[in-house]
This record gives structure tokens, sequence and C-alpha cells, in this order.
């Protein structure tokens, strides 16, 4: 083979590794927040769920939102006496994280109450049973694919994490392009 031969192979597999590599990484970087202590988060939000709302068509409302903004949907599954999920609502209200927020994703809360209202969420994208903990959080595509599976329950430790830990979590699955919603 000759050395120049060689070389293209060798930069085409340099090539090839790095675009692969731009795949495994997080789609999106979190803002810098400046709260950097939950003791610091201020407590604004104290019922984040409305336990009278008609869950199913408030997903239903996030998804047609999502296939046209072509967001993915983030599905908070909580309840209002749980202190990680209060948690989880106050950091995602601050002021230098909302907006990111809401660029990325399509956001509906869904009142679960005490494991045993609203199910028929999780369950369709294949989360059956007893939810292992709340917050419980989804994010999926317009289309519907679960792209978080094996890790919505990590947010349900939220009194145990930094702010900017649940910011780099939600960024993580933060969608890098729009292309992934089906015109």
């Amino acid at each position: 083979m000759s050395r120049t031969l060689r070389l293209t192979v060798g930069v085409l597999g340099l090539v090839a590794l790095l675009a692969a590599g731009w795949f495994l990484l997080p789609s999106r970087t979190a803002p810098h927040l400046a709260v950097q202590d939950l003791a610091r988060v201020p407590v604004t939000i104290t019922a984040p769920y409305d336990e009278k709302a008609d869950a199913s068509a408030a997903v239903d409302a996030a998804f047609a939102r999502a296939k046209q903004s072509r967001k993915r949907v983030l599905i908070d599954l909580g309840g209002n006496w749980c202190p990680d999920c209060i948690v989880l609502a106050n950091v995602m209200a601050l002021p230098d994280l909302k907006p990111f927020l809401e660029k990325n994703y399509e956001v509906v809360a869904v009142d679960v109450g005490r494991f045993d209202r609203n199910l028929q969420i999780p369950a369709r994208f294949g989360i059956t049973g007893r939810l292992e903990g709340v917050p419980s959080v989804l994010v999926v595509t317009p289309d519907g694919e679960l792209v978080n599976a094996g890790s919505v329950t990590v947010l349900a430790n939220a009194t145990k994490m930094t702010p900017q830990g649940i910011a780099d979590w939600l960024a993580r699955w933060a969608t890098a392009d729009r292309a992934e919603a089906k015109p």
C-alpha cells in the first residue's frame, strides 16, 4: 500500500471516528446557572402539577406542538407531595434555564398522585406498572419514541443534586436539530 493511500485511509478513519463520537456527545450544552446550591433556588412553585388536569389531553397537546416546532417532548411525571418534584419544578423555572427548556422542549407536567393517577401516560411509552420514583422524566421525540429509556428516574433524587447537575441532565436529551420530526 502506498504512503498516500495509507495516509488517506488513516485520515478517513479518523474522520469516521470523530463523526461517530459526535453523535455520542450530549446534543446541547446546558446554560451555566448562576444559582449553584439548591438552598439558594427560589421556591416560587409549591404545586407544580395540576391535579384536576386532563393529562391525556395535555400530553396530546404537547405532541401536537412538538410536531409543529420539531422539538422533543419533556413529560414530567410527579406529585405535589414530592420534595424532589418541587425542586425540579423550581430549578426548571430559573431564569437562566427556563428559556433553554422552552427553546428545546415542549414541556408538560403530569400529576401521578401517589403512583395511582394518570399511569396511562407512561404506559404509552412502555413504562407499565408502578413508577420507580418521581419525578420521572420522559423525553420523547415528536413521533413518540422514548429517548431516555433506562434513566427516567434519575431526577427522583433531585434534592441530592446541584441545580447545574439537573440542568446538565436536562440538556443531555435536548435535540441537536429539529430534523427528527416527520413533516
